[in-house]
Order: structure tokens, then C-alpha cells, then sequence
């Protein structure tokens, strides 16, 4: 039986000393926090999409960085691992759209609570208000860790799963990356990401609260391609987010952080342009002794019918029977390819994860365990890993500290 000593009562934290105490170790959690799972606690909308429910292969597609690196933990801990364990710990499921598993009760509370317990019966001890300050390895094993107050704790092993950088005010403030470091390991460089991103034009302010549903989003840097995705996606005062937009700052975040880029919302993916300009000229006939601001109302949410009628550049009390065919063209295209300029980031405040963290190539893909530092190991969001939305980061998170956990 070894002493294992745990850095992070988050996901990875706690799924990692439920794993190593019904190994039968002795497992101590340290959380500066004054209580556990600060960050689960407000993930999905304080719901908390707790994995997803897609076959292995769509559970690789949907990590964004490292994904080979997940092989072992993925297959070792699988999605319907996850599932199965929390309705063991009474925690009931129910499948969303997406795919995406929730507990049924629609409280991230129940997730963190039934953990908790499932700790304690493990025997695992936890150490609330117990901030880490230095992890300390001696000639390439570990040695002990030393807290705030200065005193310092020997272990057999120790997990570090102190999440990445997002959402400081949960205490994810970079410290597992500092201990990285200062055990030799390289830290690749971080940013926000399911993050929402900035936009340019003076409209879109005026759309705030405006969720649009059902919407394809692609995504440009000059005429190449990015992003192109189906979903959902939500105008803010300062630009866009929602699932759609989060899930796109993964993958276009580090060019928009060099450059502009242009994001073109079809508003009718369902209808080709042909099908739209027969919609269009059908309600446009049902109105044809209207003003065009009246006879569009069918079309748009009520928020969004000033603006497209402003970025059509037809008179808004035009008739709909002198509107030239020309002009009814150019208005269907705008509904096809509404363009958004995308300025850059919001910051880890709102940012769901951490792109970037402690190299995987020093970390041993099957046992979390440092490749430079024996009975030390990372799991969870301070490793450079991440996904886009609807579940998988947790998935992450379970596997990860899963395979560190069962490992020491």
C-alpha cells in the first residue's frame, strides 16, 4: 500500500483517488478551494454534461489537440465506463441531443456530491483550504509536497490535476503547470479555447440574447476554409457564442489571434438557394401590397428582422410588388451567407478549457506517470489537451485520471 498524494479536487482529481484508493492505497486530496469540484460545479450550465454518449471513434474526432495521445486512457476508461460508474454511485442518466449525458436530476451538484461520497467510502482523506506550493522530486522520483504553510508532506506518488487556466475565480490559476516545470517538464504555450470570440460589425450588439438554432456556421481565412459545423450559436454584446462559435474557437483560435477572419452564417441550411428563392417569392406574393418590413416576418426571429432588412440595402418601405428581381436575389444570398467579422478571443474568464498545457510526449499515454519523474503524474486539463463541446472534455478528464489513479 503506497501513500498517494493528489494535487486538485476537480474532475480528474477525484475520479483519479477513487481510482487509486480501491487500489487500495492510502489517498490524501489537497483543494485550495473550500470545497470540490468548484469547476464542475458550473459546467454545463450548471448541469453538467457529464460525457457523451457516441461510438469510440467519434470520442477521437472530437478532440481537437493530442488525440492519439488518448488511445490508452479512452479504450482503458471507456464513455460507457463513465456512464455505468455514476448510476453505480446513484447518479441516473439521461441522453440529449448531441448525444450528451446528463444526470437526470439537471444538477451538476448531484455529480460532485455522489464523488464525494464515493471518496469517502474509499477512504480517501480530503484536505479543503490546503493550498500546494512546490512538488518536489529527488534524482528523477518523487519526494514530497510542500504546502503554503510550509509544511511538507512525503508520498509514494503524486497526481498532479489542477486543471489549466480558465475560469481563474475556480482556482484554475496555472499552478500544475508550474510544478510541471519545475520537475523539467516543458508546458506548450496556452490560451483560452470553447471560448466566445469578438466580432466587428455595429449590428451585432443589437442581436444580443439572440440564440439561432439549426444555423451552419463556416468559418474563413481569406478564401481557405477553417470550420464547418451545424448547430447552435448565440449573439452577445461584444460578438458570438453559443455551442456552434465555442466549439469553433478550438479550432480557429490560434489564427484569429494573428489575424481577422470572416464567419458566414447560412440562416436556412435545409433549403438550397433555389428552394429559399421560391420560399421568399411566395411570401413576398402573399404580401405583395406591403411594405417589405412587414412581409418578411415569417423568415427571421423578431430581433433579426431590422438587421437583415438594413444589410439587404432595400428601403424597408418599399413594396414587396416593385422589388426588382435583382434585389430579391441579393436578399436570399444574404440569408444563405450573412458574413460576421471575427476580431479575436474572449479571455479565460469565460473560456470553458485551457488549449496548451504539459506535453504529452514526457507523459506515458497508458499511466499518466512523467516520463522524466517516477511516481509523478498529470491528468485531466493541465495536459495539452482539449476538445470541443458536448461532453468531451469531461470524458478527458475521467480517462485520464482514471489511468493515473489505477497506475500508482
Amino acid at each position: 500500500m503506497s501513500k498517494t498524494l493528489v494535487i486538485g479536487g476537480g474532475a480528474a482529481g477525484m475520479f483519479a483517488a477513487i481510482a487509486a484508493a480501491g487500489n487500495g492505497h492510502e489517498v490524501h486530496v489537497y483543494e485550495k478551494n473550500e470545497k470540490l469540484g468548484k469547476k464542475l460545479f458550473i459546467t454545463g450550465k450548471g448541469r453538467c454534461n457529464i460525457t457523451n454518449a457516441c461510438d469510440i471513434e467519434t470520442l477521437f474526432d472530437a478532440v481537437v489537440t493530442n488525440s492519439k495521445f488518448l488511445y490508452s486512457s479512452f479504450y482503458g476508461y471507456t464513455n460507457q465506463n463513465v456512464i455505468d460508474f455514476f448510476e453505480q454511485i446513484g447518479v441516473k442518466t439521461k441522453v440529449e441531443r448531441g448525444e450528451r449525458v446528463f444526470p437526470q436530476s439537471d444538477h451538476s451538484s448531484d455529480v460532485i456530491r455522489a464523488l464525494e461520497a464515493e471518496m469517502r467510502r474509499r477512504g480517501v482523506q480530503i484536505h479543503l483550504y490546503t493550498e500546494v506550493r512546490r512538488v518536489v522530486s529527488d534524482e528523477g522520483r518523487f519526494s514530497f509536497i510542500e504546502l503554503t504553510d510550509g509544511s511538507q508532506i512525503k508520498g509514494d506518488a503524486c497526481i498532479v490535476a489542477t486543471g489549466g487556466l480558465s475560469y481563474q475565480t475556480t482556482g484554475s490559476t496555472g499552478d500544475g503547470h508550474r510544478f510541471a516545470k519545475e520537475n523539467g517538464h516543458s508546458v506548450t504555450p496556452c490560451m483560452p479555447a470553447l471560448v466566445p470570440m469578438t466580432a466587428k460589425e455595429d449590428w451585432v450588439p443589437r442581436l444580443q440574447g439572440l440564440s439561432l438554432r439549426n444555423v451552419s456556421a463556416v468559418i474563413y481565412d481569406g478564401k481557405k476554409r477553417l470550420y464547418e459545423e451545424f448547430g447552435e450559436m448565440l449573439f452577445t454584446h461584444y460578438g458570438v457564442s453559443g455551442p456552434l462559435m465555442l466549439s469553433a474557437s478550438s479550432i480557429v483560435g490560434k489564427k484569429l489571434r494573428e489575424k481577422e477572419l470572416k464567419l458566414v452564417i447560412d440562416l436556412k441550411p435545409a433549403l438550397s438557394m433555389e428552394q429559399l428563392e421560391k420560399r421568399v417569392l411566395r411570401d413576398f406574393e402573399e404580401n405583395q401590397n406591403r411594405q417589405f418590413k412587414n412581409a418578411v416576418g415569417k423568415l427571421f426571429p423578431a430581433k433579426l428582422i431590422p438587421v437583415m432588412i438594413e444589410l439587404s440595402g432595400i428601403d424597408e418601405d418599399k413594396k414587396v410588388n416593385i422589388i426588382s428581381r435583382e434585389e430579391r436575389q441579393r436578399f436570399v444570398s444574404l440569408i444563405k451567407n450573412l458574413p460576421v467579422t471575427l476580431t479575436g478571443l474572449r479571455g479565460y474568464n469565460e473560456a470553458i478549457i485551457t488549449k496548451g498545457g504539459v506535453k504529452v510526449k514526457e507523459i506515458d499515454p497508458g499511466t499518466m506517470e512523467s516520463k522524466l519523474v517516477k511516481g509523478l503524474c498529470f491528468a485531466g486539463e493541465v495536459l495539452d489537451l482539449d476538445a470541443v463541446t458536448g461532453g468531451f472534455n469531461l470524458q478527458i478528464a475521467w480517462s485520464t485520471g482514471y489511468a493515473a489513479g489505477m497506475s500508482v
